[in-house]
């Protein structure tokens, strides 16, 4: 068995023509992220009460669930405080803690 040298192209226009296949977007390139819109959009106001109930079922699914930021619009701050708030109002009764059934 004969053992053939490895082949090394150091020359730039072969290095040039295998990287055309990029397009010129670089070696390591990857998709850029398509910004969402937001399926539902809730206007927040200033102060985010466990009181104000309408508010709190905007956010609730029908079966009592918290939808999720990308569904709603909302930044993660509020949302954590929008969380808060409907754990209050559940521990005190004004809202319930599920409804629907699975069928």
């Amino acid at each position: 068995m004969e053992k053939r040298p490895m082949k090394r192209s150091n020359s730039r226009e072969e290095k040039e023509r295998d990287n055309g296949k990029d397009k010129g977007k670089g070696k390591d390139a990857r998709p850029r992220r398509t910004l969402r819109t937001p399926r539902i959009q809730i206007e927040l106001p200033e102060v985010i009460d466990y009181k104000d109930i309408a508010l709190l079922k905007k956010v609730l699914t029908d079966r009592g669930k918290l939808m999720p930021r990308r569904f709603t619009g909302i930044s993660a701050r509020n949302q954590r405080l929008i969380s808060l708030a409907i754990k209050r109002a559940r521990f005190l009764g004004l809202l319930s803690s599920g409804s629907a059934k699975r069928k």
